[in-house]
């Protein structure tokens, strides 16, 4: 079989880092926005008269993108393991981009009724059903470009491209909430980080087109077909299972200081809009500070010490540090608190995603890290709307921090049984 992709030979690693993230980039500025203006759009298709039904069904929503990853994990995933990383990653950005549009660009329940919320959830569904793969995509090419010794650093940029677009997000949201009033906002402003997004679409696909297939990936004398693919994710669905327990800490930890943070400042803690996305900008670049630190920490130390001190440290701290936030709502206190938590996630999720490529056994990497991680978010996507509901169920305002340290547990026991034996981590390390 001739090989006509360029290698990665020749080219700077920087650039090929940039490259490869940047659609991660859009995939995640999707999702952050829609979480940042879920009452907006709750008012623009989901119009019920009761606010909490109209914000659940809009969280609800934001969650549905989700539900379709592991489809999105299963079919691109293979597409990827049997085509090559640079093609795959080029039809999961248009797809994306498709999504992305549909949600800018719908008109709201007053104008055209049932159908506005339809296509809104089309249009989530189709992004979930891209990035899907995206993650696991882009870890897999990061994992395989990675000097020696290296690799938790190079796969702690697919999460910090992540950082990148919440920081910008919310940035955009400051300076949106500066320029317009609330009213205008609720008609009309959330549409243009949208509309940005749109925007930046053209740029990111010139960016990609350059990738260049990994050498590793290239050196493969097989190509497993989609059909061995799905047989081999099939034989190995315990350590798929296994990394789907590691995700749902990174996950629910994730959606919670990010997406949902807006959402629980002002309507829970009854904060100002610019106080919950001033928080959050900061919250984006702490992850961004601790994800490659904590990414190089457990290229030195191993992944097995970073991933159980973090989650211990979360079941401990996580509902503590939230019911004294509750006590007392203040910009100040919602800044520690949430720092905080980033804290947990960066260090933890830093050598998470390493560890996730490691476990997975080659032919499948990216159909099973892609399978794994997608299965966890379908339920860390819900984090907005379970929360939301924890809160409205019980009366507890600090019920969020329960359902973190929940996922904090279900980390440590897929770490334990994942690394349950001096084989295995001698194995991971080997890979």
């Amino acid at each position: 079989m001739s090989h006509s992709s360029p290698s990665l030979h020749q080219e700077s690693k920087a650039r090929a880092v940039f490259r490869v993230v940047s659609g991660n980039f859009l995939e995640m500025y999707d999702f952050m926005v829609y979480g940042y203006y879920a009452s907006a759009i709750a008012k623009t298709y989901f119009p019920s008269g009761n606010d909490f039904v109209s914000l659940m069904l809009s969280l609800s929503v934001f969650g549905a993108g989700f539900m379709m990853r592991p489809l999105g994990a299963l079919v691109l995933g293979a597409y990827i393991d049997r085509h090559g990383r640079r093609k795959g990653l080029i039809l999961t950005l248009a797809l994306m981009a498709l999504g992305t549009l549909t949600v800018a660009a719908v008109p709201g329940y007053a104008t055209i009724g049932m159908l506005a919320p339809v296509l809104v959830l089309l249009g989530r569904l189709l992004q979930g059903f891209s990035a899907g793969v995206e993650l696991g995509g882009v870890s897999v090419y990061l994992a395989e470009i990675a000097t020696k010794g290296n690799k938790g650093f190079y796969c702690s940029w697919q999460s910090g491209s992540q950082q990148v677009a919440v920081v910008f997000a919310a940035l955009l949201g400051v300076i949106l909430h500066d320029l317009l009033p609330a009213d205008q906002m609720v008609a009309w402003g959330w549409r243009v980080p949208f509309l940005i997004g749109c925007l930046i679409v053209p740029f990111l696909f010139l960016i990609r087109r350059s990738l260049k297939e990994t050498d590793e990936f290239l050196a493969k004398r097989h190509r497993p077909s989609m059909g061995e693919v799905f047989k081999s994710l099939v034989q190995n669905w315990a350590i798929v299972l296994g990394g789907m327990g590691m995700v749902i800490m990174t996950t629910v930890s994730f959606y919670m200081i990010t997406a949902y943070t807006p959402t629980f400042g002002k309507e829970v803690l009854k904060l100002s809009s610019i106080d919950t996305l001033i928080v959050t900008v900061c919250i984006g670049l702490s992850n961004l500070l601790w994800l490659p630190v904590m990414g190089a920490v457990s290229d030195r130390i191993g992944r097995r010490p970073v991933l159980l001190l973090f989650t211990a440290l979360t079941i401990l701290t996580a509902y503590p540090s939230v019911q004294w936030l509750v006590a007392e709502p203040s910009f100040e206190r919602l800044l520690m608190v949430e720092l905080w938590l980033s804290f947990l996630y960066g260090s933890y999720n830093g050598a998470m995603v390493v560890a996730l490529t490691e476990v997975m056994p080659s032919d499948v990497r990216t159909a099973g890290f892609s399978l794994a991680y997608s299965l966890a978010t379908t339920i860390g996507g819900f984090t907005p709307a379970i929360s939301t509901l924890l809160i409205h169920e019980t009366g507890n305002k600090a019920a969020p921090g329960i359902w973190m340290a929940v996922a904090a547990a279900c980390g440590l026991v897929a770490t334990l049984w994942l690394y349950r034996s001096p084989q295995t981590r001698e194995q991971y390390k080997a890979v």
